[in-house]
């Protein structure tokens, strides 16, 4: 099993903090996978449906949004950080 972590607004408009999905092949991305949720509907596609808004980190690790899932235990998605 993936655990996904969702963040601040990400979390908010899927109305959970994190769950768990079946792990998938080692090739997926985690832009793919963030695809493949937010073709779920609802608060999945209003949060992810636009890459571009989010950040990502690999078993605690920030990575661009093309890097392989491979077999990371977790992946956690949310909006950029500010800093002030």
């Amino acid at each position: 099993m993936l655990t996904i972590v969702y963040f601040a607004w990400v979390r908010e408009a899927i109305g959970r903090d994190e769950e768990q999905v079946d792990r998938p092949g080692p090739a997926m991305t985690v832009a793919d996978l963030v695809a493949t949720l937010a073709a779920r509907g609802g608060g999945y596609a209003e949060a992810l449906g636009d890459p571009a808004r989010l950040r990502a980190a690999v078993d605690q690790r920030f990575v661009p949004m093309d890097s392989p899932i491979g077999d990371a235990k977790e992946v956690a998605l949310f909006p950029p950080v500010t800093g002030g």
